[in-house]
């Protein structure tokens, strides 16, 4: 397994981001990449090291995406919400950046542990997700710094660099949102069912950078009404933004196919970066 797995990291073009070690928070165990039956995707559990994979596309047109994959905090759905995203957008020349955040500290089945402590008390939940949530935003605003400072090797516009987060990645998305500096600021932001509870919305930054905002109405974590909320701060802040409610779709969409109008979020958020400008057709 281990040389498997060295062969396939060699492959790939992964990136350890600098970062600040955690002093309250330990790992152990290492990463784990495995197949969830229970979520019935590819994910990776028990990130204590956060890193980038770098998606190349062939005609790079200068823009680029940092995509934080959701999961609770437990996991990362890494194919759904991830690689399969990069694929997506390298199609369209977009460059584009698979975040590996940190995560709780887990065992052998992180899923696992998520599913029994929303069974037994969810509020566990939320105990283990907040001492970490911090280090997972750090993580972001760190991989937003280090593709600007490499913008020319990676062949990217500075300026056009965008962050994209899913569920528990939308929550570091809004952390994002809220707390970078002139090095680290976003230039657009694409929070997808965000995780609004264990996140909630904040006063809108002066400067705040546009905004697509994606959900579906009937998300069975109840996460249309923060979603709504979170478009509305931006427009009455008199801000760039704009929100994609699909009736169905639920919760985790990302890729899979269900044959709803969810499954084309990625078109429609491509729709609104040719409007916006972010990204400039060919």
């Amino acid at each position: 397994m281990s040389i498997c797995l060295s062969q396939l990291t060699f492959a790939q073009e992964i990136i350890e981001i600098p970062h600040n070690k955690s002093t309250e928070t330990t790992w152990q165990g290492g990463e784990k990449t495995y197949f969830s039956d229970l979520w019935s995707t590819d994910v990776v559990t028990n990130v204590s090291v956060p890193t980038i994979q770098v998606f190349r596309p062939e005609n790079p047109n200068g823009t680029s995406v940092i995509i934080a994959p959701g999961g609770g905090l437990y996991a990362l759905s890494i194919k759904s919400e991830g690689t399969a995203v990069a694929e997506w957008l390298n199609q369209k020349g977009v460059t584009a950046f698979v975040l590996k955040y940190r995560l709780v500290p887990t065992g052998e089945d992180g899923v696992q542990e998520i599913t029994d402590d929303a069974n037994k008390d969810p509020q566990h939940i939320a105990n283990r997700v907040a001492p970490v949530m911090p280090y997972a935003i750090q993580d972001g605003l760190a991989a937003i710094t280090y593709v600007r400072e490499h913008a020319e090797s990676f062949k990217i516009n500075k300026n056009k660099i965008g962050f994209m987060g899913f569920s528990a990645g939308g929550a570091v998305t809004m952390g994002v949102a809220y707390t970078y500096t002139e090095a680290n600021k976003p230039d657009f932001l694409v929070p997808v069912y965000p995780w609004t509870s264990v996140y909630p919305v904040q006063k809108v930054p002066e400067d705040a950078p546009p905004m697509l905002v994606i959900c579906a109405t009937d998300d069975p974590l109840e996460l249309a009404p923060g979603s709504i909320e979170l478009y509305t701060s931006w427009l009455k802040a008199k801000k760039s933004v704009a929100l994609q409610m699909f009736s169905k779709g639920g919760h985790g969409f990302g890729m899979r196919k269900q044959g709803l109008p969810s499954d084309n979020w990625i078109q429609r958020f491509h729709d609104w970066a040719i409007a916006e400008e972010i990204i400039l057709v060919q």
